[in-house]
């Protein structure tokens, strides 16, 4: 892969960060309420008080250029400022506490739905216009059409509150002890199980879909009907040959998707209470705590802005068209 294209790549992802950033800090200033009001949580408040706290918060100046140049320089440095809902923690902390739950959940929900989704969908797309294609399309077209939480009550109704095989909340049996590290590893993985479950089969609907659409339009490819006049089997042909080349444009779609996936799971965590970000969010939005708030839109947004980088990168390595 040239120079030339990783660093035509890089500066457009920096530029698009940059903007984020600036439109980060536009949004939240004009949403309503103060935050000297916000911080000191009196409706009571003397205005010499708001003052000395506009002050001390820098809230007295300008929002352009000082405030936005301000929190750019902090932004950039690392320093997100303090929440308003967690007493003065670190932006930093609090984010950095609920980000590896949602990863956790994340990551083991994309690798299911990414080997099941195009498992289904190779299949249904070789086999198309057949039974398992009818099935497998039909529940696919389901799955992609429901939002996390409308996935997630049945389960919660079926497997949770009438088997009460699962817990309907939490990432651990609150006040538990365990005699040692399997027996808090079977507890996670039984708190796991249903927002993995759901998360899951919202994505895999999307990938079947998407897969089958590229497997059908590698059949009619000249190196299939090559391989078929070899006296190669079917199955041979899906695995070795249409296979790999549908994948391509599967490897941009699930890199994209990482991005997005991250922000889509909120719902699902707030069904299951999931102590990660989604959860985070709606606290935050609850106590009107903008910093926070802040804090989670730079990263979901810089996450999509990463994954849609990798995504570039991904394909130019695969498609050495696109370098051109």
């Amino acid at each position: 892969m040239g120079g030339r294209y990783l660093a035509r790549r890089g500066a457009q992802a920096l530029l698009t960060i940059f903007a984020i950033v600036v439109l980060n800090f536009v949004l939240f200033r004009m949403m309503p309420g103060s935050p000297e009001r916000v911080l000191l949580r009196n409706p009571y408040l003397t205005q010499a008080k708001i003052e000395q706290v506009r002050k001390q918060w820098g809230l007295d100046k300008p929002l352009i250029p000082d405030q936005l140049v301000a929190y750019t320089t902090s932004t950039l440095s690392g320093d997100l400022g303090y929440s308003l809902k967690f007493r003065g923690t670190p932006v930093t902390d609090v984010i950095g506490q609920r980000f590896w739950p949602t990863i956790l959940l994340i990551g083991f929900a994309e690798a299911i739905a990414i080997v099941v989704g195009l498992a289904v969908g190779a299949y249904a797309g070789w086999h198309r216009g057949g039974v398992g294609d009818r099935i497998g399309s039909g529940i696919s077209l389901v799955l992609y059409s429901m939002p996390y939480f409308v996935i997630g009550m049945p389960l919660i109704i079926i497997f949770a509150s009438s088997f009460g095989w699962f817990p309907t909340s939490g990432m651990l049996t609150v006040g538990a002890t365990y005699p040692g590290l399997v027996d808090r590893l079977i507890d996670f993985g039984r708190h796991l199980a249903l927002p993995l479950a759901t998360v899951s089969l919202g994505l895999i609907g999307g990938y079947s879909i998407l897969m089958r659409s590229s497997i059908i339009e590698t059949r009619s490819e000249d190196y299939v009907t090559t391989a078929r006049a070899k006296g190669l089997t079917d199955r041979r042909i899906l695995r070795s040959h249409a296979f790999p080349n549908a994948l391509l444009p599967m490897v941009t779609i699930i890199a994209i998707n990482l991005g997005y996936v991250v922000a889509g799971a909120i719902t699902a965590e707030v069904v299951f209470n999931w102590p990660g970000l989604g959860t985070l969010t709606v606290d935050a939005l609850s106590a009107r705590d903008y910093p926070i708030l802040e804090g989670v839109f730079l990263l979901l947004s810089i996450t999509v802005v990463l994954a849609n980088l990798a995504a570039d990168l991904v394909y130019g390595l695969l498609d050495p068209r696109v370098r051109a």
